[in-house]
């Protein structure tokens, strides 16, 4: 069947190796393999936990630092690296002293080094730049910035998309489905974009594709059984798409998530689902904490600081486990208590040392308690230490959670940052620091005066999370077409997957149903799962809904009596198709794709609506309508 083909096509688009981009720079080629590289091979002796020799290789400004006996790297010159010398066959001393690195992998570091400026290690002594310059907009900041990158590299950015194709892809951003024709007809015959962007923020479907995302980035995906699990009942849905709606600051939807409260406030309700989920595992907590108010993941540092990350702390870890590990759910309420003693803990690190698990934040900031005197008399949780000792979900007067939740609200600027690397990457594909939710030393930002200005434009608009996306999608890159340079320049959008959601929503639009159908949509969810998948690969499972599932035989089913008849009726079967791809991609079938079509469809003129229908499922599960145009 023709859609077998697409599906085919699908999966070896998806499963293709990429080489590195036109464009790409020593940090790209550092980010892209050389980091792995080291981390495989060389960290273990020398990084964080141990530093033979005096030397470091877990980040570029420690490998150009160098050892007791010198510098390792010659920027722009390999062959007087030692760094490169000690990895060739029969090299004296060698690297890795019992194993010899492949030669792809000796090839990457060459590359690198021959990559380096001769500026380099000058240029990593400097601090990370501070925002000095002033921008009118996030939309002017965004186009300055990425411009003057493109010029250090020596690329140009991709040419801007058409209106049909940044209709199609604004509409999949912030409502979540593509546009309907009526929607697209009406943009067309006046291509107000200002006027689109806003409209479509104001609309209730901005806030449910909002609320789809951020449930995921906070709480993962549930797949087994019913992916929706007990969020939706239990107000936590409700909580982020209110949130939404009214433009809630961040900082009091996060301050809301980490307090718990039983505030009967309609703002509030369901936050407490954040931490209830967890089920009184306070790690899952903190682990789940960390990249929403640091913006990175904070896992690695259980055991011991954290191997590859330096500022992370095996105390950070604990102490953000202390914060939480008074609470207590109470399942008849969904709610979450918290005791107003106890939670006085100890970690032990490698050298079998014991710490106190005192709650302190990534930024420095520690929370002053006072400890038990040692004396061995257990505290006395009284009434009078909570505002109501008689209710279901009692509160302290004191509160290690309050006080870490106004902590990490209030003047962290960390939190910003997060939040506008998280939202950039899920409109372009790509964090500005990339992984997006590992925001570290390890992983430095493209365009680090980029970020600051966004993030510390966001804290000044008092966390206005609309004003963000705003400004994203109204800037230049969002309006780019693909390129092949180096993904980190922005210099075109990167090609990113579309989710379950957008799926499930824009194949009832192009099918003209309405858009959402909740059993549809979940079983969608529970086949195709990921989002922002660090990469991609499709997977069998998934090639097998595409192409057989009972689920889209019967949405192309659903569809039978309307648009499949309609396109069924029409006497040319060039006009069927023209039709049906207008339906699908927005667009006319090129040349190719008109004639491959055509010839289907009168390969199958015995059985009309039967070709009608198997041409509609072939372009609905096409790489290009699965991918963000």
């Amino acid at each position: 069947m023709l859609r077998c083909v697409f599906v085919v096509l699908f999966l070896s688009f998806s499963l293709a190796a990429i080489p590195f981009a036109r464009g790409a720079d020593a940090a790209a080629l550092w980010s892209g393999k050389v980091r792995q590289i080291l981390d495989v091979n060389c960290v273990k002796c020398h990084g964080v936990l141990e530093q033979k020799g005096g030397l470091e290789l877990d980040t570029p400004a420690m490998v150009l630092k160098g050892g007791e006996d010198g510098a390792v790297v010659t920027p722009g010159n390999p062959e007087e690296s030692a760094l490169f010398t000690s990895l060739e066959h029969g090299a004296d001393p060698h690297m890795p002293p019992k194993k010899q690195l492949t030669d792809a992998e000796r090839a990457a570091v060459k590359e690198w080094i021959a990559a380096l400026p001769v500026t380099a290690v000058a240029a990593v002594e400097k601090a990370q730049p501070k925002v000095a310059r002033q921008f009118a907009s996030g939309e002017e900041a965004i186009s300055i910035l990425l411009a003057e990158g493109w010029a250090r590299a020596g690329v140009k950015p991709a040419a801007a998309v058409t209106d049909v194709v940044w209709c199609r892809r604004v509409y999949l951003d912030l409502a979540g489905r593509i546009p309907t024709q009526a929607e697209l007809v009406a943009f067309l015959a006046a291509p107000q974009r200002d006027g689109l962007i806003d409209k479509l923020l104001a609309a209730p479907e901005y806030a449910v594709r909002m609320r789809e995302l951020w449930d995921t980035f906070l709480m993962g995906r549930l797949v087994r059984g019913n992916p929706d699990g007990r969020r939706k009942g239990t107000g936590w849905w409700t909580f982020l798409e209110k949130a939404f709606k009214n433009n809630r600051p961040w900082n009091e939807v996060v301050y809301d998530m980490l307090c718990a409260r039983p505030d009967k406030a309609p703002e509030r309700k369901g936050a407490a689902w954040f931490l209830f989920e967890r089920k009184n595992d306070f790690q899952k907590i903190a682990e789940a904490v960390a990249p929403v108010v640091y913006g990175t993941k904070i896992d690695c540092a259980q055991c011991h600081d954290h191997p590859l990350a330096r500022e992370i702390k095996q105390a950070h870890y604990w102490g953000l486990v202390a914060a939480f590990n008074r609470s207590k759910n109470v399942d008849a309420s969904t709610g979450v208590a918290e005791s107003a003693v106890g939670g006085f803990m100890n970690f032990t690190n490698l050298k079998k040392e014991s710490q106190p698990a005192v709650v302190t934040l990534l930024t420095g900031q520690t929370l002053p308690e006072v400890w038990p005197s040692g004396s061995g008399t257990p505290e006395k949780d009284e009434p009078e230490l909570y505002e109501d000792a008689k209710a279901p979900v009692r509160v302290p007067k004191y509160s290690r959670r309050e006080a870490f939740a106004d902590a990490a609200t209030q003047g962290n600027p960390l939190l910003a940052r997060a939040f506008v690397n998280r939202m950039w990457a899920a409109l372009t594909g790509r964090g500005i620091v990339n992984p997006p939710d590992e925001i570290n030393e390890r992983n430095t930002p493209s365009h680090p005066e980029l970020l600051e200005w966004l993030a510390q434009d966001f804290a000044a608009h008092k966390y206005d999370t609309r004003r963000v996306v705003r400004e994203i999608v109204r800037s230049r890159v969002y309006a780019l077409g693909a390129s092949d340079t180096a993904p980190e320049l922005f210099a075109g959008m990167k090609e990113r997957p579309l989710t379950a959601e957008q799926l499930a929503r824009s194949w009832r639009v192009a099918l003209e149903l309405p858009p959402d159908d909740d059993e549809f949509r979940r079983s969608v969810v529970t086949a195709l799962p990921d989002v922002l998948p660090k990469e991609y690969n499709a997977s069998f499972q998934q090639a097998q809904f595409l192409s057989t599932s009972p689920t889209m035989t019967a949405l192309l089913q659903s569809a039978q009596g309307g648009c499949i008849a309609r396109l069924t009726a029409l006497p040319e079967v060039n006009a069927r198709v023209r039709e049906a791809f207008q339906l699908v991609y927005g667009r006319a079938p090129a040349a190719d794709e008109a004639a491959q079509s055509v010839a289907f469809v009168k390969a199958n003129a015995a059985h009309p609506a039967d070709a009608t229908r198997e041409l509609l499922w072939a372009l609905l599960t096409s790489a290009e309508f699965l991918a963000m145009p």
